[in-house]
């Protein structure tokens, strides 16, 4: 770990992006303050509860609230007062047009400046904007016309963090971006993660602007790899190729990587249906066309309603979903997390709903939320275990592709499910175990049978 002397940070917003950034920043040897308007959450914190699942990170805050390295605050210049650092970790959301909302940005940068009392560098974690940083300096200078500007620092720092894996991602980061006017600048975050750097982490300084494009950049690439992938499945379904042996085809090539490339029913979550939407609106603010993007989120949305389609299509039209119980494993739009901002699970529900059918509903960690979200309504039953689930089903879906029902007992399923059929929207169970159990297992882009990589081990005596 670095020598380097330990910082006086506040971070704005005790969300997702600014929770874990909180805690990681306490986990580094820092003094963090985590200041959040909602007074609820606050009190939770203080209390030990957590506002959303995230694996590891309930104890990391438990253990730097013990060691008082992190502590929690609803009144922000209580927070900002005497910090070096502010990180702005507050929500962007975007609106049917893909504008982002920036004034919660907006309002955390000027109290932050107008509370802190010293020298300090205020950090943007959100995502925004291309041009924001620019346009927040120009306005920091206009509210302190006296030079009071003068000593604060605006740096961009855009967040990188996976849902699900987000501590790993902060503690042990591919890169970190920082988006600063001048070295000076810059250098101010070489403090704050120094033992990232020593580690081996690399530290890419660079203009504001192309920091937060970077942000948009990585996710639409990221997104763009799934679409284009599941795009592939359905030339598979129609061709009769098998998208995992086209995808060990595709990804051992070097220049590719095989990363994000599983075929399945979509992307979801707070970052790529986001991002990519504000990308696409940015390009079009400056007179150009996102025809690549437009396709990436059209394709995304296409996937969300394939599962429905292949259960409609096996039961011969929706006709024949009507009053069929159908059990569904998953509702968090990935593994790790209880989120479900765009997950592919609701519009499942919303179309299974539609044709009549009765869902029995089952999620490790993320029912809760789900039925905050939807309440109880008459054909959809939420479950507290897979096996709840299957009881009485039709069916099975597979949505969300947890460890727990990937090593699911075909066995079990088989004696539970009355059609014998499993839809597999992510590719995620092992085929030939579970159709060796009788069960049909109809998945996306793969044929009725595995189609099988074969490996040539040829050796100078096979060789003609």
């Amino acid at each position: 770990m670095s020598g380097a002397p330990a910082l006086r940070i506040a971070v704005v917003g005790a969300g997702y992006v600014g929770l874990v950034t909180a805690a990681c920043l306490a986990e580094l040897g820092h003094a963090v303050t985590a200041v959040d308007s909602d007074r609820a959450r606050i009190a939770a914190l203080g209390a030990g509860g957590m506002p959303f699942f995230e694996p590891g990170l309930q104890g990391l805050v438990a253990a730097h609230r013990m060691t008082e390295r992190l502590r929690f605050t609803h009144r922000l210049d209580d927070a900002v007062r005497r910090a070096e650092l502010v990180f702005i970790a507050v929500g962007t959301p975007t609106g049917g047009d893909g504008a982002s909302d920036l004034r919660a940005v907006e309002a955390a940068v000027f109290a932050a400046a107008a509370a802190v009392q010293g020298p300090a560098t205020l950090v943007l974690k959100s995502t925004v904007p291309v041009g924001t940083h620019e346009r927040l300096r120009r306005a920091l200078a206009e509210r302190q016309p006296d030079g009071g500007a003068a000593r604060l620092a605006l740096v961009s720092n855009p967040e990188f963090l996976r849902e699900g894996s987000a501590i790993g991602d902060f503690l042990r980061p591919d890169r970190i971006i920082v988006g600063a006017d001048d070295e000076q600048d810059a250098a101010l975050l070489l403090g704050v993660f120094a033992p990232l750097v020593e580690a081996g982490a690399q530290l890419l300084c660079m203009n504001p602007r192309s920091a937060e494009l970077a942000k948009y950049a990585s996710n639409g690439m990221l997104a763009a790899r799934i679409s284009f992938m599941n795009e592939m499945a359905q030339i598979a379904d129609a061709t009769g190729a098998d998208i995992e042996a086209v995808r060990a085809g595709v990804g051992s090539d070097r220049r590719i990587g095989s990363d994000f490339l599983r075929a399945g029913i979509g992307y979801g979550g707070s970052c790529f249906p986001k991002d990519v939407r504000a990308l696409a609106h940015l390009a079009r603010q400056h007179g150009l066309e996102a025809r690549m993007l437009d396709a990436v989120a059209a394709t995304n949305e296409r996937h969300k309603r394939l599962l429905f389609d292949k259960m409609a299509s096996h039961y011969r039209g929706e006709a024949g979903l009507r009053g069929k119980r159908i059990a569904l494993w998953g509702l968090a739009f990935k593994p790790g997390t209880d989120d479900l901002r765009e997950a592919p699970s609701l519009v499942l529900l919303e179309q299974l709903a539609a044709a009549g059918a009765e869902v029995a509903a089952y999620d490790p960690v993320a029912v809760p939320v789900a039925r905050r979200l939807l309440g109880e309504r008459a054909g959809l039953c939420w479950c507290h275990s897979a096996a709840d689930a299957l009881a009485g089903a039709d069916a099975l879906a597979v949505v969300t592709e947890w460890q727990e029902f990937v090593s699911g007992d075909p066995a079990a399923v088989q004696a539970a499910l009355a059609d014998g059929v499993v839809f597999d929207g992510r590719n995620c169970l092992p085929c030939d175990t579970w159709r060796g159990r009788g069960l049909q297992v109809i998945q996306v882009g793969r044929p009725a049978r595995d189609a099988q990589v074969f490996r040539a081990h040829l050796t100078a005596s096979t060789m003609p």
